[in-house]
């Protein structure tokens, strides 16, 4: 009977997770609000709550897609969005030449974060490990590998 219990509540929990801020729950209103504020005009996006309990609303600006992530008390955390990697500025493209030269790009982001501003993170995977490295506009390496 305890499994069951755990079970269904171990389930419930990783709707509300997965499911966001669909059928289960529902976006904080200073959410709406800070959202509302950041990105006036866009007002159908997509809501999910991440695995750090934090907001994310996915929704289009000029056809690109975007995700901003929000507190639960409304604090704008970041933007970023999926770009390819002929976007990158032409100094982060260097920075990648000289020092991750032959190691394949998985996936690079666009970011815009509150505190930190704007970089570009980029995943690498080199013999079956993936992971992150930071970059500024300017190419210098501002976070990532395991920090």
């Amino acid at each position: 009977m305890k499994s069951l219990l755990f079970s269904v509540a171990f389930g419930l929990f990783g709707a509300l997770m997965l499911g966001g801020c669909g059928k289960f729950g529902k976006v904080p209103d200073a959410v709406h609000a800070a959202f509302e504020a950041k990105y006036p005009g866009e007002n159908k996006p997509d809501w999910q709550v991440d695995r750090n309990g934090n907001f994310e609303a996915h929704f289009k600006e000029d056809g690109e897609k975007f995700r901003a992530d929000f507190s639960p008390s409304g604090a704008w955390i970041e933007t970023e969005r999926s770009i390819k990697r002929k976007e990158l500025p032409d100094a982060v493209k260097e920075a990648i030449e000289k020092q991750y030269k032959d190691i394949k790009i998985v996936e690079v982001e666009w970011v815009d974060h509150a505190q930190r501003g704007i970089f570009y993170d980029v995943e690498f995977k080199e013999g079956g490990r993936k992971y992150d490295v930071e970059f500024s506009t300017q190419g210098t390496i501002v976070g990532g590998e395991g920090d």
